[in-house]
């Protein structure tokens, strides 16, 4: 196939090379440069996949814009730079698949994604969960209505590091959670709240914008408020040895868990309710299913996503950068309560934007 979409990679730690690995995977993508600030990371991945002479290997992201009919640049940077690097990629024409967070400012996440939609562009945000196999089947489990009238939600994502110098754990990890609730709700909060505790970089040290006079929070609780009533738990660390990554939705008829650290299969129906007989309140028609889920590495269907919404001029309903604009908003409403103690910070739905681009 000779009209491959030609594709930069901005950042290849952690996670880009995972994006990098994806992409040269790829049938219909071409690697046309890999950018990283650090030159043996570059050296590094070069060797790694072997990669060929063609790809332009550089620390300079200004040199990709000499590469002919380059369509499209994934971003795996840290956050603070995605602002700029997303503006001036949309201005110079090229499709987006940025890591999250989009950014760290809702406002700024709004003008990315106008200028988007004003250049007829895709503008879409690495939100891997979403195209998780167990994460999609989940939400067609509640829409079903198998676990009745929903009640409330609770989410514990812990582990031992990696630890942020530049976010909090609120911004490493509530995204994630606060996705899925979403996604399997259909809806967004109105109300949020959030409490912490900071143990290793205490208030007074050298941070990023989004939170100066205050100390990163090592452990963090949310709570998060639906119009209807049904609230969601999540509990987040990064100072914690017991690895827990578990989402439940509870209903008046069972329970849907999905839990990665389950395998073969990450996703459980436990179904039973409550009846009340002779002045008792008695468990009933309780039993417990393993949901089968489809294989398959989501980031590999994220990638896979971007290339056909490029190719079909389609947005991706489930991660367009609207959504990344409306997780940043939530964040930031939780920086507020955070900040302040727990308090209640509301929110207005945000979700008046066009689909198309």
């Amino acid at each position: 196939m000779n009209n491959k979409i030609k594709i930069a990679v901005l950042g290849v730690g952690r996670w880009g090379v995972h994006l990098l690995r994806n992409f040269l995977e790829h049938p219909q993508v071409s690697i046309s440069a890999v950018v990283d600030s650090n030159p043996e990371r570059l050296e590094a991945v070069k060797r790694q996949f072997k990669l060929n002479d063609n790809v332009l290997l550089t620390t300079d992201y200004q040199a990709v814009k000499q590469i002919p009919d380059l369509m499209a640049i994934a971003i795996a940077t840290p956050a603070t730079t995605h602002y700029h690097l997303i503006k001036d990629a949309l201005n110079q024409g090229y499709h987006v698949l940025a890591e999250k967070p989009l950014t760290l400012d809702p406002l700024e996440c709004r003008e990315l994604c106008e200028l988007a939609q004003r250049q007829h562009l895709i503008l879409m945000v690495d939100h891997t969960y979403l195209f998780h196999p167990a994460v999609e089947k989940g939400q067609a489990v509640i829409q079903s209505g198998k676990l009745g009238n929903l009640r409330y939600g609770y989410a514990t994502r812990t582990h031992l590091g990696p630890v942020r110098q530049d976010v909090d754990a609120l911004w490493d990890l509530a995204i994630h959670d606060i996705g899925i609730f979403n996604n399997w709700l259909g809806k967004l909060p109105v109300k949020v709240q959030a409490t912490g505790t900071v143990w290793l970089q205490q208030a007074g040290e050298k941070r990023v914008a989004n939170f100066p006079n205050q100390g990163l929070a090592d452990l963090v609780w949310v709570t998060l408020t639906y119009a209807d009533g049904f609230q969601a738990y999540i509990h987040l660390c990064w100072l914690n040895t017991d690895k827990q990554r578990r989402l439940a939705v509870v209903g008046d008829c069972g329970t849907l868990i999905f839990d990665e650290m389950l395998h073969p299969s990450p996703l459980t129906l436990l179904s039973g309710e409550i009846e009340y007989q002779d002045n008792q309140f008695l468990p009933m028609n309780q039993s417990q299913e393993v949901l089968e889920v489809e294989t398959g590495e989501p980031l590999a269907r994220v990638c896979d996503r971007f290339i056909s919404c490029i190719l079909k001029n389609t947005p991706p309903v489930e991660s367009s950068g609207w959504v990344g604009m409306e997780l940043v908003q939530i964040l930031s409403a939780l920086t507020v309560s955070l900040k302040y103690g727990g308090q209640a910070i509301f929110l207005k739905g945000c979700r008046e934007y066009s689909n198309s681009i």
